[in-house]
Protein backbone atom coordinates (compact mmCIF):
# COMPACT_ATOMS: atom_id res chain seq x y z
CA UNK A 1 0.00 0.00 0.00
CA UNK A 2 1.32 3.43 -0.94
CA UNK A 3 2.28 5.75 1.91
CA UNK A 4 3.04 8.95 -0.01
CA UNK A 5 0.73 11.18 -1.98
CA UNK A 6 3.21 11.98 -4.73
CA UNK A 7 4.17 9.33 -7.29
CA UNK A 8 7.72 8.96 -8.49
CA UNK A 9 8.18 9.34 -12.25
CA UNK A 10 10.57 6.38 -12.27
CA UNK A 11 7.83 4.05 -11.00
CA UNK A 12 5.37 5.30 -13.62
CA UNK A 13 7.88 4.73 -16.42
CA UNK A 14 8.77 1.32 -14.99
CA UNK A 15 5.13 0.27 -15.25
CA UNK A 16 4.44 1.76 -18.69
CA UNK A 17 7.68 1.71 -20.69
CA UNK A 18 6.79 -1.36 -22.77
CA UNK A 19 3.40 0.11 -23.66
CA UNK A 20 5.05 3.45 -24.45
CA UNK A 21 7.32 1.75 -26.99
CA UNK A 22 4.33 0.10 -28.67
CA UNK A 23 2.47 3.43 -28.81
CA UNK A 24 5.47 5.26 -30.27
CA UNK A 25 5.83 2.56 -32.93
CA UNK A 26 2.10 2.73 -33.70
CA UNK A 27 2.16 6.53 -33.92
CA UNK A 28 5.18 6.44 -36.21
CA UNK A 29 3.56 3.85 -38.47
CA UNK A 30 0.33 5.87 -38.55
CA UNK A 31 2.18 9.03 -39.51
CA UNK A 32 4.08 7.27 -42.30
CA UNK A 33 0.89 5.68 -43.64
CA UNK A 34 -0.88 9.03 -43.63
CA UNK A 35 2.07 10.88 -45.17
CA UNK A 36 2.97 8.46 -47.97
CA UNK A 37 -0.18 6.45 -48.69
CA UNK A 38 -3.42 8.29 -48.01
CA UNK A 39 -2.48 11.97 -47.75
CA UNK A 40 -3.41 12.69 -51.36
CA UNK A 41 -6.54 10.54 -51.44
CA UNK A 42 -8.77 11.48 -48.51
CA UNK A 43 -8.79 12.96 -45.03
CA UNK A 44 -9.62 11.09 -41.83
CA UNK A 45 -12.66 12.72 -40.14
CA UNK A 46 -11.89 13.96 -36.63
CA UNK A 47 -15.17 12.51 -35.31
CA UNK A 48 -13.58 9.02 -35.25
CA UNK A 49 -10.99 9.63 -32.50
CA UNK A 50 -13.54 11.82 -30.69
CA UNK A 51 -16.02 8.95 -30.41
CA UNK A 52 -13.29 6.46 -29.55
CA UNK A 53 -11.95 8.74 -26.82
CA UNK A 54 -15.42 9.00 -25.29
CA UNK A 55 -15.89 5.22 -25.32
CA UNK A 56 -12.46 4.69 -23.76
CA UNK A 57 -13.23 7.15 -20.98
CA UNK A 58 -16.34 5.15 -20.06
CA UNK A 59 -14.46 1.83 -20.17
CA UNK A 60 -11.57 3.09 -18.06
CA UNK A 61 -13.92 4.72 -15.57
CA UNK A 62 -15.91 1.52 -15.16
CA UNK A 63 -12.78 -0.65 -14.83
CA UNK A 64 -11.18 1.63 -12.28
CA UNK A 65 -14.34 1.90 -10.19
CA UNK A 66 -14.74 -1.87 -10.06
CA UNK A 67 -11.05 -2.39 -9.30
CA UNK A 68 -11.13 0.10 -6.44
CA UNK A 69 -14.28 -1.52 -5.03
CA UNK A 70 -12.43 -4.85 -4.87
CA UNK A 71 -9.43 -3.22 -3.18
CA UNK A 72 -11.54 -1.31 -0.66
CA UNK A 73 -13.61 -4.36 0.23
CA UNK A 74 -10.41 -6.32 0.88
CA UNK A 75 -9.07 -3.51 3.05
CA UNK A 76 -12.30 -3.42 5.08
CA UNK A 77 -12.18 -7.18 5.60
CA UNK A 78 -8.68 -7.02 7.03
CA UNK A 79 -9.53 -3.94 9.06
CA UNK A 80 -12.32 -5.99 10.65
CA UNK A 81 -9.84 -8.78 11.35
CA UNK A 82 -7.67 -6.32 13.28
CA UNK A 83 -10.56 -5.25 15.50
CA UNK A 84 -11.98 -8.74 15.97
CA UNK A 85 -8.55 -10.17 16.82
CA UNK A 86 -8.06 -7.69 19.63
CA UNK A 87 -11.59 -8.29 20.93
CA UNK A 88 -11.10 -12.06 20.75
CA UNK A 89 -7.91 -11.94 22.80
CA UNK A 90 -9.37 -9.50 25.31
CA UNK A 91 -12.40 -11.74 25.79
CA UNK A 92 -10.26 -14.83 26.34
CA UNK A 93 -8.00 -13.07 28.84
CA UNK A 94 -10.85 -11.60 30.87
CA UNK A 95 -13.68 -14.11 30.53
CA UNK A 96 -11.89 -17.44 30.99
CA UNK A 97 -11.10 -18.46 34.56
CA UNK A 98 -8.22 -20.72 35.56
CA UNK A 99 -7.20 -21.79 32.06
CA UNK A 100 -4.26 -19.51 31.35
CA UNK A 101 -2.37 -22.09 29.32
CA UNK A 102 -5.37 -22.83 27.10
CA UNK A 103 -5.98 -19.11 26.60
CA UNK A 104 -2.37 -18.55 25.60
CA UNK A 105 -2.50 -21.48 23.21
CA UNK A 106 -5.69 -20.14 21.58
CA UNK A 107 -4.20 -16.67 21.13
CA UNK A 108 -1.06 -18.16 19.61
CA UNK A 109 -3.22 -20.29 17.37
CA UNK A 110 -5.09 -17.20 16.21
CA UNK A 111 -1.83 -15.55 15.18
CA UNK A 112 -1.07 -18.73 13.23
CA UNK A 113 -4.50 -18.47 11.59
CA UNK A 114 -3.70 -14.96 10.33
CA UNK A 115 -0.33 -15.95 8.92
CA UNK A 116 -1.77 -19.05 7.26
CA UNK A 117 -4.57 -16.99 5.69
CA UNK A 118 -2.11 -14.37 4.49
CA UNK A 119 0.10 -17.02 2.88
CA UNK A 120 -2.90 -18.52 1.10
CA UNK A 121 -4.10 -15.16 -0.24
CA UNK A 122 -0.63 -14.20 -1.41
CA UNK A 123 -0.04 -17.62 -2.96
CA UNK A 124 3.29 -17.92 -1.14
CA UNK A 125 4.95 -20.58 0.98
CA UNK A 126 5.11 -18.78 4.32
CA UNK A 127 5.26 -21.22 7.21
CA UNK A 128 5.87 -18.69 9.95
CA UNK A 129 2.55 -19.76 11.45
CA UNK A 130 4.07 -23.09 12.48
CA UNK A 131 6.01 -21.50 15.34
CA UNK A 132 2.70 -20.58 17.01
CA UNK A 133 1.33 -24.14 16.88
CA UNK A 134 2.13 -27.15 19.02
CA UNK A 135 2.88 -30.60 17.61
CA UNK A 136 -0.69 -31.84 18.05
CA UNK A 137 -2.07 -28.90 16.05
CA UNK A 138 0.48 -29.36 13.28
CA UNK A 139 -0.26 -33.08 13.06
CA UNK A 140 -3.99 -32.46 12.78
CA UNK A 141 -3.55 -29.70 10.18
CA UNK A 142 -1.61 -32.07 7.93
CA UNK A 143 -4.95 -33.76 7.18
CA UNK A 144 -6.35 -30.53 5.68
CA UNK A 145 -5.59 -28.54 2.55
CA UNK A 146 -7.15 -25.37 3.98
CA UNK A 147 -4.81 -24.69 6.90
CA UNK A 148 -6.53 -21.56 8.22
CA UNK A 149 -9.93 -23.23 8.22
CA UNK A 150 -8.44 -26.19 10.11
CA UNK A 151 -7.10 -23.80 12.75
CA UNK A 152 -10.58 -22.34 13.27
CA UNK A 153 -11.93 -25.84 13.73
CA UNK A 154 -9.35 -26.53 16.47
CA UNK A 155 -10.20 -23.19 18.10
CA UNK A 156 -13.88 -24.06 18.19
CA UNK A 157 -13.14 -27.42 19.75
CA UNK A 158 -11.03 -25.86 22.51
CA UNK A 159 -13.71 -23.29 23.17
CA UNK A 160 -16.21 -26.10 23.63
CA UNK A 161 -13.86 -27.75 26.12
CA UNK A 162 -13.67 -24.50 28.11
CA UNK A 163 -17.45 -24.39 28.22
CA UNK A 164 -17.75 -28.00 29.41
CA UNK A 165 -15.18 -27.41 32.15
CA UNK A 166 -17.17 -24.37 33.33
CA UNK A 167 -14.23 -22.06 32.66
CA UNK A 168 -16.70 -19.75 30.88
CA UNK A 169 -20.45 -19.39 31.21
CA UNK A 170 -22.97 -19.75 28.42
CA UNK A 171 -23.26 -16.07 27.52
CA UNK A 172 -19.50 -15.60 27.26
CA UNK A 173 -19.21 -18.81 25.26
CA UNK A 174 -21.71 -17.43 22.74
CA UNK A 175 -19.86 -14.11 22.53
CA UNK A 176 -16.47 -15.70 21.87
CA UNK A 177 -17.97 -18.20 19.44
CA UNK A 178 -19.50 -15.31 17.46
CA UNK A 179 -15.99 -13.94 17.04
CA UNK A 180 -14.89 -17.26 15.56
CA UNK A 181 -17.83 -17.01 13.17
CA UNK A 182 -16.69 -13.51 12.16
CA UNK A 183 -13.18 -14.83 11.53
CA UNK A 184 -14.71 -17.46 9.26
CA UNK A 185 -16.75 -14.79 7.47
CA UNK A 186 -13.67 -12.62 6.92
CA UNK A 187 -11.77 -15.65 5.68
CA UNK A 188 -14.54 -16.48 3.23
CA UNK A 189 -14.80 -12.91 1.94
CA UNK A 190 -11.04 -12.77 1.40
CA UNK A 191 -11.09 -16.06 -0.50
CA UNK A 192 -14.01 -14.84 -2.61
CA UNK A 193 -12.13 -11.70 -3.64
CA UNK A 194 -9.00 -13.68 -4.46
CA UNK A 195 -10.78 -16.43 -6.41
CA UNK A 196 -13.18 -14.19 -8.37
CA UNK A 197 -11.42 -13.24 -11.58
CA UNK A 198 -12.00 -9.74 -12.91
CA UNK A 199 -13.57 -10.14 -16.40
CA UNK A 200 -10.63 -10.12 -18.80
CA UNK A 201 -12.77 -8.81 -21.66
CA UNK A 202 -13.06 -5.40 -19.99
CA UNK A 203 -9.30 -4.99 -19.72
CA UNK A 204 -8.69 -6.46 -23.17
CA UNK A 205 -11.24 -4.28 -24.96
CA UNK A 206 -9.94 -1.19 -23.19
CA UNK A 207 -6.42 -1.90 -24.45
CA UNK A 208 -7.68 -2.48 -28.00
CA UNK A 209 -9.71 0.74 -27.96
CA UNK A 210 -6.76 2.73 -26.64
CA UNK A 211 -4.59 1.40 -29.47
CA UNK A 212 -7.26 2.25 -32.08
CA UNK A 213 -7.65 5.70 -30.56
CA UNK A 214 -3.90 6.40 -30.66
CA UNK A 215 -3.71 5.31 -34.31
CA UNK A 216 -6.71 7.32 -35.50
CA UNK A 217 -5.75 10.36 -33.42
CA UNK A 218 -2.28 10.35 -34.98
CA UNK A 219 -3.77 10.01 -38.47
CA UNK A 220 -6.04 13.00 -37.86
CA UNK A 221 -3.56 15.27 -36.10
CA UNK A 222 -0.82 14.58 -38.64
CA UNK A 223 -2.88 16.49 -41.19
CA UNK A 224 -1.98 19.70 -39.37
CA UNK A 225 0.88 18.86 -37.00
CA UNK A 226 3.06 16.86 -39.38
CA UNK A 227 5.82 14.80 -37.79
CA UNK A 228 4.97 16.24 -34.35
CA UNK A 229 1.82 14.13 -34.44
CA UNK A 230 3.97 11.16 -33.35
CA UNK A 231 4.77 12.87 -30.04
CA UNK A 232 1.22 14.20 -29.61
CA UNK A 233 -0.27 10.77 -30.29
CA UNK A 234 2.01 9.16 -27.73
CA UNK A 235 1.27 11.90 -25.17
CA UNK A 236 -2.51 11.49 -25.40
CA UNK A 237 -2.21 7.71 -25.39
CA UNK A 238 0.08 7.87 -22.34
CA UNK A 239 -2.67 9.60 -20.37
CA UNK A 240 -5.18 6.85 -21.13
CA UNK A 241 -2.71 4.00 -20.63
CA UNK A 242 -1.42 5.35 -17.30
CA UNK A 243 -4.96 5.74 -15.99
CA UNK A 244 -5.90 2.24 -17.10
CA UNK A 245 -2.79 0.61 -15.62
CA UNK A 246 -3.29 2.49 -12.35
CA UNK A 247 -6.79 1.06 -12.01
CA UNK A 248 -5.82 -2.47 -13.00
CA UNK A 249 -3.10 -2.51 -10.32
CA UNK A 250 -5.94 -2.66 -7.75
CA UNK A 251 -7.82 -5.57 -9.32
CA UNK A 252 -5.98 -8.19 -7.24
CA UNK A 253 -5.70 -6.49 -3.83
CA UNK A 254 -3.85 -9.37 -2.17
CA UNK A 255 -0.92 -9.41 -4.58
CA UNK A 256 2.48 -8.68 -3.11
CA UNK A 257 2.99 -5.28 -4.76
CA UNK A 258 2.98 -1.62 -3.82
CA UNK A 259 -0.71 -1.17 -4.62
CA UNK A 260 -1.98 -4.22 -2.74
CA UNK A 261 -3.46 -4.42 0.74
CA UNK A 262 -0.49 -4.44 3.19
CA UNK A 263 -1.07 -7.91 4.61
CA UNK A 264 2.46 -8.13 6.01
CA UNK A 265 2.03 -4.93 7.99
CA UNK A 266 -1.50 -5.74 9.18
CA UNK A 267 -0.61 -9.26 10.26
CA UNK A 268 2.51 -8.09 12.09
CA UNK A 269 0.53 -5.33 13.82
CA UNK A 270 -2.01 -7.85 15.10
CA UNK A 271 0.78 -10.18 16.18
CA UNK A 272 2.47 -7.42 18.19
CA UNK A 273 -0.80 -6.32 19.80
CA UNK A 274 -1.80 -9.83 20.86
CA UNK A 275 1.63 -10.74 22.22
CA UNK A 276 1.71 -7.54 24.26
CA UNK A 277 -1.75 -8.33 25.63
CA UNK A 278 -0.38 -11.71 26.75
CA UNK A 279 2.50 -9.96 28.49
CA UNK A 280 5.16 -11.48 26.23
CA UNK A 281 8.60 -9.88 26.03
CA UNK A 282 9.82 -11.37 22.74
CA UNK A 283 7.98 -8.97 20.43
CA UNK A 284 8.84 -8.76 16.71
CA UNK A 285 9.61 -5.44 15.06
CA UNK A 286 6.90 -3.68 13.01
CA UNK A 287 7.08 -3.97 9.23
CA UNK A 288 9.08 -1.07 7.84
CA UNK A 289 8.16 0.85 4.65
CA UNK A 290 10.16 0.17 1.51
CA UNK A 291 12.00 3.29 0.32
CA UNK A 292 9.62 5.29 2.54
CA UNK A 293 7.16 4.91 -0.33
CA UNK A 294 5.00 1.83 0.27
CA UNK A 295 4.51 -1.06 2.66
CA UNK A 296 3.64 -4.66 1.84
Amino acid sequence: MLLVQNIRLSRILRNTWHVDLIMIASCTASYLVREYLIAHHFEIPSIIPTLLGTAIAFFIGFNNNQAYDRWWEARKVWGALVNDSRSFTRALLNYVDGEEETVKRMVYRHIAFLYALKANLRGTVDEIYIKYLNEADIKEMEKHKNMHNAILNIQSRDLQKLSKSSAIDGFRFIEINEMLVRFSDSMGMSERIKNTIFPTTYSYLTKVFIWLFVVTFTLVISQSAGVYSIFLGWLIGFVFVSTQINGMSLVNPFENNSAGVPLNQITRTIEINLLQMLGETDIPEPIKPINDEYVL
